[in-house]
């Protein structure tokens, strides 16, 4: 099997890291092709992999006892799935679902815990990545509290397209709804006044950006925070040094 090379990952995560931090994980990482509703890492469960995301997108749903859920995070080529091994726990307080098709790399738990003593650059850069999770979920309980349901949808069609390949973005009505915490009615109407003011289109299963800046402008002060706490820690990212 051909080898991994640093210099072809599209993971923000990997490509940067030092060679020599790259070459303790190379010889450890396994492809892990990424289907639509894959659960990666599930709530209250040992948690096997952690998966540095190549393509695609994967969301972190919160989920409660009753089933009452919603999406707390997005995780692009930008970062991993798996954090709570950072920080010392096998488990995680909700599920990672792949929401976009696509690839990541698998790392096992045990060679994680193998690996992560061996260099304290590694795990410095790791923990700054939890820090940009963190600054996410907390971006997201704001944006839930205190803004408008077009502020909220502008800022998650943002987030995703940063991690989407392209202006298509594959979803429906009924998971927008789920991601939002919101009834399916009320994303439908949101929807419904981007596409007449010629922000989006949309067809059975997909929205399709077609003016960004129409969405920045909706989304106002609820997007740009973690996004900004990303280039802070770990450098810029490609998405927003193209806006």
């Amino acid at each position: 099997m051909t080898q991994l090379e640093q210099a072809s990952c599209r993971n923000r995560l990997l490509a940067e890291l030092l060679p020599s931090d790259f070459d303790l994980l190379r010889g450890r990482l396994a492809p892990k092709k990424l289907a639509v509703g894959d659960v990666l890492i599930q709530t209250d469960t040992p948690i096997t992999s952690l998966y540095f995301i190549e393509r695609g997108i994967v969301s972190l749903v919160a989920q409660a006892p009753d089933g009452e859920q919603a999406e707390i995070g997005l995780v692009g080529c930008e970062g991993l799935v798996g954090i709570p091994l950072l920080l010392g726990s096998d488990q995680a307080p909700y599920d990672g679902r792949v929401q976009h098709t696509g690839l990541a790399w698998a790392l096992s738990a045990s060679s994680f815990c193998e690996i992560l003593p061996r260099s304290s650059a590694l795990g410095e850069r790791l923990l700054r990545y939890v820090q940009t999770v963190t600054a996410q979920i907390a971006g997201t309980a704001l944006a839930n509290a205190r803004y408008t349901l077009a502020a909220r949808l502008a800022r998650w069609l943002l987030m995703c397209h940063d991690r989407a390949e392209g202006d298509d973005l594959s979803t429906t009505h009924r998971f927008l709804s789920l991601m939002l915490g919101v009834n399916r009615t009320g994303v439908s109407e949101a929807l419904a006044a981007l596409e007449r003011a010629k922000v989006i289109t949309t067809k059975r299963g997909t929205i399709v950006i077609k003016d960004r800046e129409h969405l920045l402008a909706q989304a106002g002060a609820c997007y740009g925070m973690p996004e900004a706490e990303y280039d802070r820690l770990l450098g810029p990212t490609t998405s927003i040094a193209t806006v």
